[in-house]
């Protein structure tokens, strides 16, 4: 029947008309909507890619599951950056053309139809749900999916999205909260899909000091105080795309239950969704320098700082968010529309709340250069 129909107000052409009010204002536009990273690529990135170009795994055909250095240096990941040890969890891996396409293609490659539910936030990625529509299941909407009475009982549960850090929302679950889902869950036979993209970008007591130390994550859904010691039943994805700024290199995973994995696995190979060979190479470089990605922690701590300051002496009521990239706040019109055109006037274009199911407030991201946010700022204060 291929993919089934969607719908969402996720529709970046909507604030077409208000890029354009800002551009003509003074300076011209500052972009704090879409989270796309802007500082370079690691050199132990951008050497690993050149000195793979002409490998066997660059012009032979790549492995959907990933070279075995690949897959090894996800193993070491998860043991250095989140305290996982997969192989005692029996858990496996599967790289993916980024982040985007795990989420999108989820619910399909699970195989869910019309009668089963896939329970996520109420706000949050658009793309929990569009994955879902696309698959012909139904969605349902928890106002904190961390209420497991929210969605225990109703029939036909099949899968839970848990995001944390959440985009848009900057919050962080506590252990103890991500293994109540996982417990229940399990009682249920539903499956627990927990997005940590955003994983190393956490920053409940940070000091603002170069000290600070990005493997001091949040807690995985993997860890063994999580998942009780097992994979089964769980189901974790993480991107390179912020901690070490590769979104044009597409490489992120899906790591977890071992009999889901490969199940999925075996689709991915037969419909291509696999990594280039070199980017591998790259992918797996990125994962082991964790050097940079403490580079790039501290530059993140140092905007999100300025951005929070500048948005409160613009009148918005926010503090530093304990994960994630983005500012999240409430409209001070009460319609995000109101104040995106508000804003635009100024030249700053924000992420409208109504993308994530919150119409009355605005996503401000954090990805923008030094100069960029230094500019905001100022314009934020005038």
């Amino acid at each position: 029947m291929g993919f089934h129909e969607f719908s969402s107000p996720y529709d970046w052409s909507r604030i077409a008309a208000y890029k354009r009010t800002a551009k003509a204002a003074f300076g011209g536009m500052i972009d704090l909507s879409v989270g796309s990273p802007v500082d370079p690529v690691p050199d132990s990135v951008r050497k690993a890619l050149a000195v793979a170009a002409n490998d066997p795994n660059a012009y032979g055909y790549p492995a959907t599951a990933g070279t075995a250095d690949l897959r090894a240096a996800i193993a070491e990941w998860f043991s250095a950056a989140r305290n996982v040890d997969l192989q005692a969890i029996h858990a496996d891996v599967v790289p993916t053309v980024g982040s985007k396409e795990g989420v999108a293609l989820m619910a399909s490659l699970l195989h869910f139809g019309e009668d089963d539910v896939v329970v996520q936030p109420k706000v949050s990625y658009p793309t929990y749900e569009i994955g879902t529509q696309l698959a012909g299941a139904q969605v349902l909407k928890a106002d904190d999916v961390a209420d497991v009475a929210s969605w225990r009982n109703v029939p036909g549960v099949k899968a839970v999205w848990v995001n944390s850090p959440c985009n848009p929302t900057g919050e962080v679950y506590s252990a103890e909260r991500m293994a109540g889902i996982v417990a229940a869950a399990r009682e249920i036979g539903a499956v627990v899909l927990s997005d940590e993209c955003y994983a190393l970008m956490q920053w409940r007591g940070a000091t603002n000091s170069a000290d600070d130390d990005p493997l001091q994550s949040t807690p995985c859904a993997l860890r063994s105080d999580v998942c009780a010691g097992s994979a089964e039943g769980v189901l974790v994805l993480y991107s390179l795309s912020k901690q070490s700024n590769m979104a044009g290199y597409r490489t992120a995973f899906i790591a977890g239950d071992e009999s889901l994995i490969a199940s999925m696995s075996a689709y991915r190979k037969q419909i291509g969704q696999i990594i280039p060979g070199p980017v591998q190479a790259a992918m797996a470089a990125g994962l082991r320098d964790l050097e940079s990605v403490k580079v790039q922690h501290a530059r993140y701590r140092e905007r999100l700082g300025v951005l929070v300051s500048a948005l409160r002496a613009y009148g918005y009521c926010t503090d530093m968010p304990d994960g994630a990239l983005y500012v999240w706040v409430r409209a001070k019109s009460g319609d995000c529309w109101t104040d995106m055109e508000q804003l635009a006037k100024i030249g700053i274009i924000a992420s409208p709340g109504e993308f994530y199911g919150a119409p009355e407030c605005l996503r401000f991201s954090a990805t923008a250069s030094d100069e960029a946010i230094a500019s905001a700022a100022e314009r934020l204060a005038r």
